[in-house]
Formats: structure tokens, sequence, C-alpha cells
């Protein structure tokens, strides 16, 4: 039976194997710091093998740098101890969602979702905090090794360095900002589909900087586009030219998969009110096009002379051709698809019809008109919440309704690691209400502290996770409330049968929070030591059962929003992860009943606490037990 790592993957380990796939000749061995032999990269021979293309020494070339890179790359790199920790009180509907809201330092939880999510997130959206100048959270420190880093921190750490003015004068402007976002994109790369994709708002300040690190991360050639936002509705009056967009970058996991994906717009209202049906079309409203084209490269088959309803003879106008050929031209006419006007002897036009349309390609100008502005995201949190003023400048809904139509299937996961105000799970739910989907939403926020004097802490409000959830909570409300409204309306009254059954909306969410290790860490000196640490038990007294069977979910690779449920076998509490794929007993006195039962229900996976066996006997028989009930069943002890 193996041990749990209790730490998520070492990825440099990672990279060398890739390196020894490629180059096995370049795999060699050295001694580590302890004296053990451990795998290595020769770098001479990898040059060697490299040489055609390698760059070295002061030679110039085309780099993008800035102080401390090396330090954000081995931070991205170094894995974590940490865990996460099921907090039921402040969820909604724990047991059936597949959402979830994870508070914690999001790099430290994108590392410990890599382990989950690898490749599953389809879109992911984030809006970082802008390098304005003001007071700026997440000063990674890159003294702290992995283990001694702040572990949901809030406002700050022990020495209190952890919210830290960023201004010009500290003349690291740009480089906390580079240091803080760099190493956070490029572990969560690694989450997204092979035909996934980000969204990054962004303004002025850093959007040059962003591309460049988006370059490096995500490969220039996967660049989708650089979207203008206007997200003003007037000129600022603090400036003579003042900004009305924010930016938001576009990148793809892989270019030439994502253009297979991506989704049409909807028509808007206006452009749907264009068509109309004035031969009353069975079909329904339609608009015409015309079927005429350039003749640069048209062939003889496209000059041919037509009849129109009214009987007169029409040839294609000076300089033009008939876009169609001659047989597609009269297979439409006998669909009633071409129109000859209101006299039947206009030039002839191709029907569109309405309820045929797939929407509109998407282009990089959204006005406010089409998806909301500042102020309109002041106006949800308002009409949700009761005050405009919690949270500085959310992004609107209908935003990231845009971004959600675009980019997303209907049973997508997607992934915001810089949550604020969680429009972006809002607007999940809301799509989901429209179009009957299943996305799957992943929000991480830093549980920072609000101010004192802010409106936000007089409403009660300790920290932005609270703001949060709260919205969550009162948007699904809503939402659902919303539905039932229009069921009442259209006739189909709530518990009614339509002949398909529809998926309840998911409007719940496990609350999840990041925290160091179940594990002790104790460390004793030879005159501390006594026989009776020997029984001393290797879990932190205030854990409970289901923070350990979420760190075994964690380092087993199952997602963290599977079905969990809470059995009672032979006496003992045992718990199951989406259909006993993972089978857990963390009870003290295991007898070999128990273990017999629960090997009988062939898990995947079974884990065992390490001090939970009731005696000698039943340890040495719990192999035996295993190979004749269940011999495939990976067994594994925290």
């Amino acid at each position: 039976m193996d041990k749990l790592k209790l730490q998520t993957h070492n990825i440099v380990d990672e990279n060398i194997k890739k390196i020894a796939e490629l180059f096995p000749n370049c795999l060699t061995e050295r001694l580590d710091e302890n004296g053990n032999p451990e795998v290595a990269i020769d770098f001479d021979m990898l040059r060697q093998e490299l040489s055609k293309d390698i760059v070295e020494g002061p030679e110039e070339r085309y780099q993008f740098t800035w102080p401390d890179k090396r330090n954000a790359i081995r931070l991205a790199n170094a894995p974590t101890t940490d865990t996460l920790r099921p907090c039921r009180e402040e969820s909604v509907d724990f047991d059936n969602t597949q959402n979830l809201y994870i508070e914690g330092d999001n790099l430290e939880v994108l590392k410990l979702l890599r382990e989950n999510y690898l490749g599953k997130v389809k879109m992911i959206y984030i809006d970082p905090p802008y390098n304005t100048g003001n007071d700026f959270v997440y000063n990674d420190d890159f003294a702290q090794t992995a283990g001694d880093y702040v572990h949901n921190s809030g406002q700050e750490d022990e020495e209190g360095n952890r919210l830290v003015a960023n201004t010009e004068s500290n003349g690291r402007f740009h480089t906390d900002w580079l240091n803080m976002i760099y190493p956070r994109l490029k572990v969560a790369k690694n989450l997204l589909s092979e035909d996934g994709v980000v969204f990054i708002s962004i303004d002025d300040n850093e959007v040059e900087n962003l591309r460049r690190i988006c370059n490096e991360v995500f490969g220039e050639r996967n660049f989708y586009a650089q979207i203008v936002w206007q997200k003003r509705t007037s000129p600022d009056a603090r400036f003579n030219l003042g900004a009305a967009h924010d930016f938001i970058i576009v990148y793809a996991r892989n270019k030439e998969l994502l253009k297979d994906t991506l989704n049409k717009e909807p028509l808007s209202v206006q452009r749907s009110s264009d068509y109309k049906n004035p031969d009353n079309d069975p079909r329904g409203p339609w608009a015409s096009v015309d079927i005429t084209g350039q003749t640069g490269h048209a062939t003889s088959s496209q000059f041919y002379e037509i009849t129109t309803k009214g009987g007169m003879k029409m040839r294609p106008p000076q300089g033009r051709c008939w876009a169609l050929s001659e047989k597609t031209f009269l297979s439409l006419v006998a669909d009633n698809r071409i129109w000859f006007g209101d006299d039947g002897n206009s030039r002839p036009r191709q029907k569109r019809f309405l309820s045929e349309s797939e929407g509109v390609n998407a282009w990089t100008w959204w006005d406010n008109v089409a998806v909301g502005h500042n102020q309109e995201g002041t106006k949800d949190m308002k009409d949700l919440l009761g005050s405009g003023d919690l949270f500085t400048n959310p992004k609107p809904v209908r935003l990231l309704l845009r971004i959600l139509r675009l980019a997303t299937f209907k049973d997508s996961i997607v992934l915001d690691f810089f949550s604020g105000s969680a429009t972006t799970a809002h607007a999940v739910m809301q799509l989901n209400a429209e179009d009957g989907g299943n996305r799957k939403f992943i929000m991480v926020q830093l549980p920072e502290a609000t101010d004192e004097k802010s409106e936000a802490y007089k409403a009660g409000y300790k920290n932005i996770c609270e703001i949060g959830k709260e919205r969550i909570r009162r948007a699904g409300k809503k939402i659902v409330e919303e539905q039932e409204k229009k069921r009442m309306e259209e006739g189909l009254f709530a518990g009614s049968s339509t002949g398909s059954e529809a998926r309840p909306l998911d409007i719940g969410f496990r609350v999840l929070k990041l925290d160091s290790s179940n594990m002790q860490d104790v460390y004793y000196s030879p005159e501390q030591f006594n026989e009776n640490l020997l029984f001393e038990d290797n879990i932190k007294p205030d854990r409970t059962d289901e923070d350990l069977l979420f760190q075994a979910m964690i380092e087993l690779g199952i997602e963290l929003s599977a079905k969990i449920e809470q059995r009672e076998i032979a006496g003992k509490t045992v718990w199951s992860v989406a259909d006993n794929y993972i089978m857990a007993c963390f009870d003290k006195d295991v007898n070999e009943t128990a273990i017999t039962e629960i090997a009988r229900q062939h898990p995947y996976y079974f884990v065992l606490r390490d001090s939970s066996l009731a005696t000698d006997n039943v340890a040495d028989n719990f192999e035996q037990i295993w190979e004749e009930y269940s011999k495939d069943t990976i067994r594994k002890i925290l």
C-alpha cells in the first residue's frame, strides 16, 4: 500500500521527461545535495542537439525580460503541499452542485487545480488588478520556499508585507505586476483544453507587457484578438483626452483548433427587426441578399438569362455576374427562396430566414450598447445586493455573456481566478438558464480584507469573497424566480411535463478554502524523542474526515465537484466519491469485516488513514483481503 505524496507534481521533473523523450542522449545522472543520485539534463549535449539555433552569451537577440523573471518561472514550477478544505456552511447545495468557489491565493490554488483539471477548462476569463499605482495585492515573496508560502492570508503575511503600494516611485512599477501575472498565466495554461481560450481584461498601463507575456506563455502564433470594449458612456471629465475603453486580450491554447469551435454571435434585437415577411412565407421573417458577384473568377455558367415571376427576361448587371449557378438558382426558385420584389419583376435576391440564422461573426469592437459599460456593472451589483458601492467597477453581466456565448459549449468548464465580484459566475448561471446549458464555473479569489471605512465593510462584508459568494446566492435565486415567472407566462407551470424533462438549473457552489497540508509537520531532536511519539497521530487535530477526503481527491486527480456520498459499513464511516471511483475510511479501529465489505465494492482507489487499522493482525491480512476481493484496487494511505 502506497502513501499519498501530499504535494502537487514537480513540473520540472515533467519537463525533464519531455526533453528525455525528444533527446534521450541528453539524459544523465548527478548527485543531489544529499549525495543521492538523481536524473538531470546534460545541457552541453542539449546545446549540441540544438546547435543550429542556439544563442549564447552577450550576443544580441530578441527577448523579453525583467528583474526576478527567473524567480517567477521557478515559483510557477515549484510544487505545493497546500490543500483545499471544504466549507459546507458557506456553500449552496454542496452535495449536488458542480460549481466551485475557492478562497485563497490563486497561484497555489491553480497548482492544486492542475492535478484535477489538466486540459479540461474550455474558457478562462480574468480581470486581474490593473497596474494603476494603487494598493497592489499578490506581492509574491520569491525568498520563500513553497512550504513557507503564505496560506490563505487575506491582506498580509506574518511580516505585514502582503499588501504593498505599487507606485512608480518604488522603482518596480512594471516588475511587481509582471512577477504577479506571469507565474499565474504559466500555470493556468495547463488547465486549458486543446481548443481552450483565455480572455484577459486590461487597460493601457500594461497591455503591451501583457501581450509580450502571453506571447511567451501561449506562443505568439496563438494570439487571437485584441478586443476594444467601450467601457464608458461619456468622456472622463478628469482628462482632456480620457480613455473610453479597456482591452480584452484573447489567446488560444491552439489557434487552429479554436477557429473551429468559436461560436457566432446571436443577432441583436435591432438586426432581427430587419427581418420581415411580406409574402407570408410559412418559414417566418426573412431578409434578402444580393445574388450578383464580381466577374474576376466567374465562369460562363454564371452569365445565364433568367425569367422573373412577372415574365421579364433579365441578365446580370453590366460588369457583374450571377453569384449562383443556374442549377442552384432554379432550385432556390422552386423552394420559394428567391424574391423578385413586390411587382415580381425586380432584380432577384435570395431570402435568408431568421429561423435559420446561425448568427453573425464577432469582431473586435464591442460597444457599450451591445455589451454594457461600467455603470451597468455597478447597477447589476446594486440590483442584487442593494448597493453599487460594494465593489469598484465590476464588469457588466452582458459583457461576460458575450464572451461565454462566443467561446463555450453547453457543458464547458469556465475558470475565473481573479473572481472579484463574481460576475463570471453570475453570467454562467444566466446563460445556462437561457439555453439549457450545464456549464460549470470555478471561481478563485483571495479573501482580501475590505477597508473598514468602505461601504462593503459597513454592510457586513469583511472580505471580497463574502461579496462574491453572496452575489452568487442572490443571482441564482433571482434567475430561478425569473425562470418560474416565464414558465407561468407561457403556461408551463413548475412540475408539469413538457415531453422532455429539462435539467435543473445548477445555482449552487461548493466553497473550498486554501490551507496548509492536513498532515503534521513535527520534527524532534534526539533528546526530545521518546517511544510514545511512535503513536502520535500524523493528522493535524483541527482537520475533519472531509478535509482528508478532499486532499485525497486532489492528489488522485478527480474533479473537486464530484459527487460525494457518506455511508456506514460494518459500523465505520466510509466515503464514496464518483460512484466508488474513490472509497475512503478515516475512522480508527477498522477491522477485517469493514475492509472486506469495502473491498467487495471494487473501488478504483481506496484511501485509509495511517492509524486506522485496528490491530497488527488486521494490518497483516490487509493486502490478502484486497487480493482476494478486489486485487485491481489501488490502495493508498495518508
